[in-house]
Formats: C-alpha cells, structure tokens, sequence
C-alpha cells in the first residue's frame, strides 16, 4: 500500500518541481487565516474519480499550511447543500451544476476549472449519431444530477427540445447498465470509472465524448468551488488552498498511474485501479492552463437557460457566482 504522505516525496523533488512549478511564491504568503480545510469524501457506488485532485492533495495542502485536512462524508445532493450551508469549505464538481445554485441564491464561488472531459454517450446499434434520439430513451441515473445536466445541454445544443424530444429513464446506476445492456434503452450517458467498464465489457458505442469532440472539449467539466463566507473570510487560505488543487491537477497528469493507486488503497472508490487508472489518464488536467473558466460559465448557462433550467443570463452568474483573482496570479506563478 501507498502510504499516503510517501506519495508526494515519492515523486522526487525534480519531477514534482518540474510538474508543480515554483514554490518561492508558496512561502511568501502569509500563513492561512485557519488551519482547518474540509473537503467532500465521495460516498456513492460510483463516486467519480474525476475529482482525482481533491482526493489526493491532502499533503499538499499540509504543505500550506493546513494541519487538520478534513474528508466529509457527503453525497451528491448532499455536497451541494453542503458547501451553500458551511459544512464543506471548498469541492469540484460538474459545472452545470454549480451554475443552478448560483442562480438559485446560494452561497458558493467559482474558483477555477479543473479539468476537460467525463462523459461519454453510449448508444445501441440502432443508434449511429445524436440526431438518431428523437424518440427514443435515455438512461440517466436521477434528474437534476450532473449527467442529467450535461445530457440536456448536449440535446439543446443541437435543436432538440429534451423535454419532448426524448424519454428520460432514471434508475440507480447499476440497473441503469443493465436496461442498457438488456437493449431496453437506446442509449445511455457514462460518466467517469463507468466509461471504462462499458468499453471493457463492449456494451453499446460511443457517439460522443465530452473529453474529445468540440465544443465540449473546448470547455471545463469540473471546476473547484468554495463557499462563499469561507472564501471571503479566508482570502489567503483560499489561495493556499486552490494552489494546491492546481499541482494536484498537475500531479494527476504527471503520475496517473500513482494517483489511481493512493486513491485505491485509500478507499475512496470501490472500483477497480484499472477503472480508475484509466479515468485520470483520459482527462486533460492541464486545461486550468490555457482554458478561461468564464467561458464555461458562459456556455453552459446559456445551454440551461434555453430549456428553463436557470433563469439568469451568463452576465449575473458571472458576477454572483465567480471569482477568478486567485486563478489569474496563480496561472503566473505556477508556470510549468
């Protein structure tokens, strides 16, 4: 077993250096206003690996300076009522998501994306393109969860009204692949470790991934978010806190085979290291680099917004909802 504080160090201090970029800034901060961080340990059958970087930066944020890095135990629902109401300092998660409750009040901010990619829509035989959907059923695990999201903007982005336009079928996950496999669903939206279990086990084809086709490619799935009093009340936390997601982001690139591992042994996922091996290695954990946040923020409020799912335009989520500063010096300090 990988013991969980040899990880970074194991990494040697020229490749991680390299990765991670300078830590001379690091150390001219001031120390963080608390020393307490608390972060979403994923409880689901299948709790998305995709978050990679917030389950292995514990030892990095140690080295910021946090000495207490807590894991809540929350679900999905549970994380986004979660970080609105305190219980949970910061979290990644599914963009679209995040932008229903900003524009539902709540108390959150957008601090940077984190990574590209996730979904991936598996269709029967029957099924050659998108366009082929018109009528048929799509299996989704519940509505209002973020494939749930990702699949709405994906049909209104090319003419369908999915309200009308197609069935939505909700069931757990499991029996969700198994009406798949059974042919009792046209099509059905991966998510994450899924991906490599219906490609391993050759059950449907692909017709899209969000991690390789344009626009989507072009645009953040994950982003980091914080509540909002935490972030104010903790300027130089939040900062020490997003650096470190961001070389944890880098360090899911640099060592995806090691991160899969930490993340196995740790128990954060019941799926197998191959699953999750193969999850981080597809995902671009670079794009925090080159890719600006607010134009995510920009496309998929504009996606929900034209099936009714948000009432704000692009503008107010913006403004209520993002604060990018921290992002924007980082990108400089932390070239690599």
């Amino acid at each position: 077993m990988l013991h969980r504080r040899a990880f970074i160090t194991g990494l040697g201090v020229t490749a991680a250096g390299a990765a991670l970029g300078s830590t001379r800034a690091d150390a001219a901060d001031p120390p963080p206003e608390t020393t307490t961080l608390r972060l979403q340990r994923p409880v689901t059958t299948l709790p998305g690996m995709c978050v990679a970087p917030q389950l292995i930066a514990d030892d990095l944020l140690k080295l910021e300076g946090f000495t207490d890095v807590r894991y809540v135990a929350t679900g999905t629902p549970q994380r986004a009522t979660g970080l609105a109401g305190g219980e949970i300092d910061l979290s990644m998660g599914f963009v679209g998501g995040w932008i229903r409750q900003v524009d539902a009040g709540d108390p959150i901010v957008m601090l940077t994306g984190v990574h590209v990619g996730c979904f991936e829509l598996f269709a029967s035989d029957r099924i050659r393109t998108i366009g082929d959907l018109r009528g048929k059923t799509v299996g989704v695990t519940e509505l209002g969860s973020s494939r749930h999201l990702f699949l709405v903007s994906l049909l209104s982005y090319v003419g369908f009204d999915p309200g009308k336009d197609v069935t939505f079928v909700t069931r757990p996950q499991a029996e969700s692949v198994k009406l798949f496999a059974d042919g009792k669903l046209d099509a059905y939206l991966a998510f994450s470790e899924e991906v490599h279990d219906l490609r391993t086990r050759r059950i449907g084809h692909v017709i899209m991934s969000s991690t390789d086709e344009r626009p989507w490619s072009q645009y953040f799935c994950c982003v980091l978010v914080g509540n909002r009093t935490f972030v104010r009340t903790h300027p130089v936390a939040t900062r020490r806190a997003v650096r470190a997601m961001l070389k944890a982001a880098s360090l899911c690139a640099l060592e995806p085979d090691r991160v899969a591992r930490s993340i196995v042994d740790r128990g954060f996922t019941t799926a197998s290291y191959e699953a999750v091996r193969s999850t981080i290695k597809s995902l671009s954990y670079t794009k925090w680099r080159e890719y600006d946040p607010a134009d995510t923020v920009r496309f998929y409020t504009l996606r929900l917004r034209e099936v009714g799912m948000v009432r704000s335009t692009p503008q107010k989520i913006l403004a209520a909802g993002t604060d990018w500063r921290v992002l924007d010096a980082l990108k400089k300090e932390l070239k690599g």
